[in-house]
């Protein structure tokens, strides 16, 4: 008998499938809610681990192709899972396990109606993810852009019924479709007019381009897919859906579907496209210098909970494109070992972000739910009500704050190495732009670093702000599960960065055709050229902060102990405390926003002196809304009422248009 050999891409294949199916059983149990988060939830969580151990297997395979016998009468769907692929599979998969779990307890008290429509889209959601990185043809890879799109507008207008709620998913879904009009167009110019068969990538591969036609193409790419990442200026949607969608669905949002985009700039620049001109690494690192340092301003002075992690992925956005940008100017000029470094930081970096902001994105869901606020200016002490979900929290803030030894250091650590050890360049400029781009990554850093500070220490540090805190109940079982995986993750990715840089090395070599695999020393240093420059070991790390704080522990409790006597804290000749004392979230965030003014449209309110309770209130609003984007809004308004002179609601005045129209032709014929 002949053996059937089952391939990572049919796997892959039968888990999107189930994905589907899950979603429609989830529909047809609407009336029975419970169920849904007891078996749908969790089945869709195990799949998404098994997509995870499909994509770390096919890694190191040879690239697996499968065509559907479904598309057009001419062009039938192509599946394709190679090592760039397979790292998104790994991304998706391993995020989603920790979502979907905690999604199990987050949804059961949701109604079941409701809640069967939610499953439903929340799985096509997931599934239409793993299409767009498995497609292998431009009608296949649309398709699934779309109806990755559409499910996630109806997943972020959940609570549709609030007005707010339905105009940030309208902005949300006008974006995404101009950029797809973008990608569609970029598609287009690649296929080069030889037909309807040129349309699969493996055409467009082998489609030579001119310097022009293949600029046009990228310049089209970046725009689209940028648009879907939220990168400056066409980022105005990120924090208004965020914010709107269920905090699990802004984990997915953010942990993920940005990286859906990522994914493709990279699959066209580097795979499908054989021209790289040394101008668009120097645009993409502009690009993303301007959009790190803008959504990480911003940021700071959010005092709404998921509006600061929506900024907070705009700027983390932005340091991807910043690596991009790197990788092609040194793969343009011969430097391949940067650029593989370069690539490596991003990818790391695109991982590193998907697990440490679904980790927060889902932690303040449990806040929200807990205490029904968002405003970090009504919460505070809620490290002694909520343990877990403080503790987890803690490991995703200071892995976004970039401190080893979490996951976050390690991929900004390459970055910075990639400007650092950069040689010099046959471009004057780029020799002086290089430099002045490492000091704006250091700012960024730092800032995010600030803006962590903030969230953590208003939040749950401190006195309880409103008394209903004092109520506030941790998160439960599911969770918690969900939670502790997620930051598993954060913990294992900055313990482990040898075995991750010799896994992408699959992927640098299928883009590059080099890694960084010889610049590993074992299992405990990994080193971005040579161990000799430089090098860092996380588990010697580790040890060394423990070992200063277990000598620092036993030195207080060997000379100290019996000796110290409990006071009350000095409090500032004031005996009467309250949580009106503490700094507040738009206190935090004043520093910033005086020395970055001019980036911001600042509103006030002041407090007058006979105030019997004084309150201050400052918005900073985004100054691009206004000076790009409104304008847009009130040219539309305006032509739109011009357009509904034409309907007056009478037939004969519609016949009449319809005759003369046809005059009109009849004429020119």
């Amino acid at each position: 008998m002949n053996e059937i050999s089952v391939l990572p891409i049919d796997v892959a294949g039968g888990i999107i499938l189930l994905w589907i199916a899950l979603g429609l059983i989830g529909l047809a149990l609407q009336r029975s809610p419970s169920m849904i988060c007891r078996l749908v939830f969790p089945l869709g969580a195990a799949l998404a681990l098994l997509l995870a151990a499909t994509g770390l297997w096919a890694l190191a395979e040879t690239p697996n192709i499968a065509v559907l016998p479904l598309g057009l009468p001419d062009l039938p769907l192509h599946l394709r899972l190679d090592p760039l692929s397979a790292f998104f599979l790994i991304l998706l998969g391993g995020t989603a396990f920790g979502v979907s779990l905690y999604s199990a307890g987050y949804f059961k008290t949701m109604a079941g109606g409701m809640l069967g429509l939610l499953s439903l889209e929340y799985h096509l959601f997931l599934a239409s993810m793993a299409l767009v990185i498995l497609a292998d043809d431009a009608y296949m890879f649309m398709v699934a852009w779309e109806s990755m799109a559409l499910s996630s507008y109806f997943l972020v207008t959940t609570d549709h019924k609030i007005p707010d709620i339905r105009r940030a998913g309208f902005l949300y879904l006008l974006i995404a479709h101009v950029g797809a009009i973008a990608i569609l167009l970029s598609f287009g110019v690649m296929q080069a007019g030889h037909g309807i068969a040129a349309y699969t990538f493996d055409a467009m591969r082998a489609t030579p381009l001119s310097s022009f036609w293949s600029s046009v193409a990228f310049l089209l790419a970046l725009f689209g897919f940028g648009a879907k990442a939220g990168v400056l200026p066409m980022h105005v949607w990120l924090p208004e859906a965020h914010p709107a969608a269920p905090s699990p669905v802004s984990a997915l949002m953010s942990g993920v579907m940005l990286k859906t985009a990522i994914y493709g700039f990279l699959r066209v620049t580097f795979d499908l496209l054989d021209v790289h001109l040394w101008w668009w690494g120097v645009l993409v690192l502009a690009l993303g210098l301007l959009t790190a340092v803008f959504g990480v301003i911003f940021a700071a002075v959010q005092g709404d909970m998921k509006r600061l992690l929506a900024y907070s992925s705009i700027e983390n956005i932005g340091l991807l494109l910043v690596g991009i940008g790197l990788t092609i100017i040194f793969h343009v000029y011969g430097k391949n070992a940067l650029a593989a470094l370069s690539l490596t930081a991003t990818l790391y970096h695109s991982l590193n972000h998907a697990f440490f902001k679904s980790l927060l994105f889902i932690g303040t869901g449990s806040i929200l739910h807990a205490t029904g606020e968002r405003n970090m200016g009504r919460l505070g002490g809620l490290i002694r009500r909520m343990p877990w979900v403080a503790v987890t929290l803690l490991i995703g803030v200071l892995s976004i704050a970039g401190l080893p030894p979490f996951n976050g250091f390690i991929s900004e650590w390459l970055l910075l190495q990639a400007f650092l050890l950069s040689p010099g360049l046959p471009n004057t400029h780029i020799n002086m732009l290089i430099p002045v781009a490492a000091a704006v990554i250091a700012l960024a850093a730092a800032l995010a670093a600030y803006v962590m500070v903030k969230f953590y220490g208003i939040i749950f540090l401190g006195q309880f702000r409103e008394p209903g805190l004092a109520d506030a109940h941790d998160a439960g079982w599911w969770e918690r599960l969900g939670l502790v995986w997620l930051a598993s993750a954060c913990i294992v990715l900055g313990l482990a960065p040898v075995y991750v840089v010799q896994k992408l090395d699959f992927v640098t070599k299928m883009l590059l055709g080099q890694g960084l695999g010889n610049s590993t020393s074992g299992w405990l240093f990994v080193a971005p050229v040579d161990i000799e420059r430089a090098s860092y070991s996380p588990v010697y790390f580790l040890l060394a902060v423990l070992g200063v704080m277990s000598v620092t522990a036993w030195v207080v409790h060997h000379y100290y102990h019996g000796r110290v006597s409990r006071v009350p804290a000095w409090d500032c000749g004031f005996p009467a405390q309250t949580a009106r004392m503490q700094d507040t979230a738009e206190g935090f965030g004043q520093p910033i926003r005086r020395l970055f003014e001019p980036f911001f449209k600042i509103e006030r309110e002041m407090p007058s002196p006979f105030d019997v309770h004084p309150r201050y209130h400052g918005q900073s609003d985004d100054k691009i809304w206004f000076f790009l984007y409104l304008p847009i809004k009130l040219m539309v308004q305006s032509l739109s009422s011009w357009t509904s002179l034409i309907q007056h609601g009478r037939i004969h005045v519609y016949l009449l248009y319809t005759f003369v129209t046809l005059i009109v032709l009849l004429a020119f014929v």
